[in-house]
């Protein structure tokens, strides 16, 4: 309850947000220090999660046409011993840790007894992933995927998590930091969804962060890793300049990862407002034909009064633009409270006219 990762950010100071502001952002509900353009440039509107959960894959899934029945599962309390004892056997060493803990602050505690045993450290958080933190020194990152790969075997059936996540890092005690050669191992999507239907239809998809590990590289045709946002966002325009069609779907992971899951305000509000400076000249470089959708997969409220360091279930923003919009032909269009983040997929189907999702309506018409 009270979860409101844009609302306590804005509270906190003011935002200097002039293009998400211009496309929308402070018209879909009121954000402290930030007015609502009359004429927004863009169509603004927020949506709602069907599915059970708040991480990742749970979002990404739903944006693509598929809702889940039931959660995946969480690990409160650690992993099952016996799971824990199988997944020791399968890489002939013990591990370390098993529980939830923050990334940062479960190397500061174990790093120098994963250096010193090579034990990994295994650990979990509110959500469903299965963690796995060594440093590079210690275990080869390479070394380190194939034990992702052999935990995402093992993790089947009432212990399906959504994802295995590598975390390599270095440095020494005292000043671990984790690196760039993260790696997610998700499960595989249920058929269709919609990269599948675009896959069939001949249009390509470009991955841009960690969209080919989420789907599992199902109908992603390309894609590039990246480093940060703006990274991320330097190959999203790099992209977009190379890409002559197709869908291009990017994920920037500093938001949650750096800022939300550490309860760091301040960080969060700076992060903002470097996406928003990156966000004005790639704007600017979108051509009639393109479409530019931003939304988010969950909430992570950095907020210190709220205890936990998860991932939040809450409205998402969605904000659309593309040049040729004009006032009363797609601008300022309120495309009101989504009932699903499926529309955002069914709209996608629909814009590349491809075979319809079994969920979601598409908002499409009010863009044109």
């Amino acid at each position: 309850m009270g979860r409101d990762t844009l609302g306590h950010i804005a509270r906190s100071r003011p935002l200097r947000l002039p293009n998400l502001v211009r496309l929308g952002l402070a018209n879909i509900k009121p954000l402290a220090h930030l007015d609502p353009p009359a004429h927004p440039t863009g169509a603004f509107g927020k949506g709602i999660t069907v599915s059970p959960g708040k991480d990742t894959t749970t979002g990404h899934w739903e944006m693509a046409g598929i809702w889940l029945d039931q959660a995946f599962p969480v690990y409160k309390n650690g992993f099952p011993r016996d799971l824990i004892e199988r997944f020791e056997r399968a890489i002939g060493r013990k591990t370390l840790g098993n529980k939830p803990a923050s990334g940062t602050e479960i190397i500061k505690e174990l790093g120098e007894e994963n250096q010193r045993t090579g034990f990994p450290i295994v650990y979990t958080s509110g959500d469903s992933v299965f963690q796995i933190a060594a440093h590079e020194d210690t275990i080869p990152v390479a070394e380190l995927y194939k034990m992702c790969e052999i935990a995402r075997k093992l993790l089947d059936g009432p212990n399906r998590v959504g994802r295995v996540i590598a975390r390599p890092f270095t440095g020494t005690p005292g000043n671990y930091r984790r690196t760039e050669r993260r790696h997610d191992y998700a499960v595989e999507p249920p058929r269709p969804m919609l990269l599948d239907v675009l896959a069939d239809a001949k249009v390509p998809v470009f991955g841009v962060g960690k969209i080919h590990d989420i789907y599992n590289g199902r109908g992603v045709a390309d894609y590039v890793t990246t480093k940060n946002n703006a990274d991320g966002m330097a190959k999203l325009t790099e992209s977009l300049a190379r890409q002559e069609k197709g869908l291009i779907f990017a994920n920037l992971v500093d938001f949650d990862m750096l800022f939300g899951h550490r309860k760091d305000v301040e960080g969060f509000a700076r992060s903002l407002e470097e996406f928003d400076a990156l966000l004005g000249p790639f704007l600017a470089s979108l051509q009639n034909s393109d479409l530019l959708l931003v939304t988010a997969d969950h909430g992570c409220d950095p907020d210190p009064v709220n205890p936990t360091t998860d991932h939040s279930r809450e409205y998402v923003p969605i904000l659309c633009y593309s040049p040729r919009m004009q006032a009363g032909h797609g601008a300022g269009a309120n495309l009101g409270i989504r009932a699903t983040l499926a529309d955002m997929g069914q709209t996608v189907a629909e814009n590349f006219s491809v075979a319809k999702l079994l969920h979601g309506t598409s908002f499409l018409p009010q863009l044109m």
